[in-house]
């Protein structure tokens, strides 16, 4: 007799079908397992031998066979252990066949039979839910799988025991709710930055069209401190966005408690950051920082300190808002539409260009240090600032600074407007200024006369790419939504370029 139990393998964040066939046949006495398992599946059934000893139930003294199918799909990870259990106990008779028939099973083992944590559960569940199945899985990811629909079936149980007796009757397991994650009620406000009226301009504009920006400034002039309250001026993500951001983050066993939170992602991770923990990889490719942060921010500070090669492997992400990960015998898509945020010192001493300071090594300094960002990936910066040393009388008398509601209410009505133009044009209502393509930003910019006037000169003696065109257009685009302007005027281009010169003083030196 051959038992039958459904469960998935994960590829980038979709889960694909999987079905785990158990039979028990005389033969050499002990577990064989096929259909290219990897490390964590061929050491499952050790666990499953020793949960299935806890929950009272013995192994047959016969040989048992377990195949999962397609067997030539790599099955990675220790979620196969709770459907191999099942089918064993489906084998035994301690668990009725038809029971399981309609349901999707992923879990981990200990070895006294309680099921523990693992990753991917949501989209687990996703995929069930196409199938019009149910879900089994641990307790602790119950919250998790009942946003995929309020009408399918969730088993979430804390053990082998408990999935028996629920099955015979003797026990009902209650349905999950879903969580939301309850929002900091202390994050940094804008209010606290003193001075610093053109940086706060920036993020503003950023924020409002999902534009990336670059931060130059000697060390303590609060570029960090600025990027840190970017958070707190962008809206909370939508339905759609919440459950691709959940997704990632999912696969990745970053959902702690199965609580869902509807806070855009801020991901900041360490110079030494390896091209793989950036951008997507490892043996069981995982999700990077940039998939990490999709549909937020990822922070980069100090810039030129991450190695030129990771900061390359950005340009494509920026590009195309997706991870592609390349391997002999695979290869996996992340999404990764993120919003780039970075800060630099304008040389290695920090200190160059400020009053009274004169580097060692002359203007090479500034050079070398910004020389080690490509000029293609500058180019990809829509925002370049400046970000000079606050001054004393902004810190002993500053003047009265605007609160991150304040500005967050303007971004939302800025996103608003762009959200209507874009729905009537039969795309996603999350669609931003910054994500729109070449073709359409010409359309929906309605430049006037005095700003291709301006626009055209500006080009064509700053020698700006077309790239460079562009991005202008869009954050033109994006002031003009902010002014809540029909058409991009002269003001809206001239301000755009002004952010733009910064970069090209940069691109120079790259």
């Amino acid at each position: 007799m051959v038992s039958r139990v459904k469960t998935v393998a994960f590829q980038g964040i979709e889960a694909v079908a999987v079905d785990v066939q158990v039979m028990v046949a005389p033969g050499k006495v002990g577990i064989q397992i096929v259909g290219l398992p990897d490390k964590a599946v061929a050491e499952s059934r050790e666990r499953v031998q020793a949960a299935l000893h806890a929950s009272g139930l013995s192994m047959p003294p016969k040989k048992v066979t377990v195949n999962l199918a397609p067997a030539d799909l790599p099955k990675e990870g220790s979620h196969y252990d709770l459907p191999i259990a099942l089918g064993l106990m489906v084998a035994l008779g301690a668990v009725p066949s038809d029971m399981l028939a309609g349901y999707c099973v992923l879990g981990e083992l200990s070895l006294d039979g309680m099921i523990t944590p693992v990753a991917g559960v949501l989209p687990a569940a996703m995929r069930a839910n196409a199938l019009d199945m149910g879900l089994i899985c641990p307790a602790e990811c119950g919250p998790e799988a009942a946003w995929a629909s309020a009408e399918m079936p969730i088993v979430a149980a804390r053990s082998l025991i408990q999935i028996a007796n629920h099955f015979r009757g003797t026990q009902v397991i209650a349905r999950p709710e879903p969580v939301i994650r309850a929002a900091p009620a202390n994050l940094p406000d804008l209010a606290e930055i003193k001075g610093q009226i053109i940086a706060k301009r920036a993020l503003e504009i950023a924020a409002a069209g999902g534009h990336n920006l670059l931060m130059v400034g000697p060390p303590g002039s609060g570029k960090s401190m600025l990027a840190q309250r970017l958070p707190s001026i962008l809206p909370p993500l939508a339905p759609r966005e919440l459950l691709e951001v959940s997704m990632i983050a999912s696969i990745a066993g970053e959902l702690s408690g199965g609580k869902l939170s509807d806070r855009r992602p801020f991901r900041s991770p360490h110079h030494s950051a390896s091209m793989a923990a950036m951008v997507g990889g490892g043996l069981r490719a995982r999700p990077g920082e940039v998939s990490l942060a999709h549909r937020g921010v990822l922070f980069l500070d100090e810039l030129p300190e991450f190695s030129p090669v990771v900061l390359d492997s950005l340009r494509q992400p920026l590009e195309g808002g997706e991870s592609v990960i390349a391997r002999a015998n695979h290869r996996v898509t992340y999404p990764a539409k993120f919003q780039l945020i970075a800060a630099m010192n304008p040389c290695r001493c920090g200190m160059a260009g400020e009053p009274g300071h004169r580097c060692a090594r002359g203007p090479r300094c500034a050079a070398d240090y910004q020389g080690r960002i490509s000029g293609p990936l500058v180019d990809r910066i829509d925002l370049r600032v400046e970000v000079p040393a606050v001054t004393a009388t902004d810190l002993i008398r500053p003047a009265p600074a605007e609160t991150s509601e304040e500005v967050l209410a303007r971004v939302v009505a800025a996103r608003k407007r762009q959200a209507e133009r874009f729905s009537a044009l039969g795309l996603p209502a999350e669609t931003l200024n910054a994500h729109c393509s070449a073709s359409l930003v010409e359309e929906i910019a309605m430049v006037d006369a005095p700003g291709s006037r301006l626009l055209q000169e500006a080009a064509e003696k700053l020698k700006f790419s077309a790239r460079a065109y562009h991005r202008i257009l869009k954050v033109a685009r994006t002031l003009a939504d902010l002014d809540a302007a029909t058409s991009v005027q002269r003001v809206h281009l001239a301000e755009a370029i002004s952010y733009r010169l910064a970069g090209e003083r940069l691109a120079t030196a790259a």
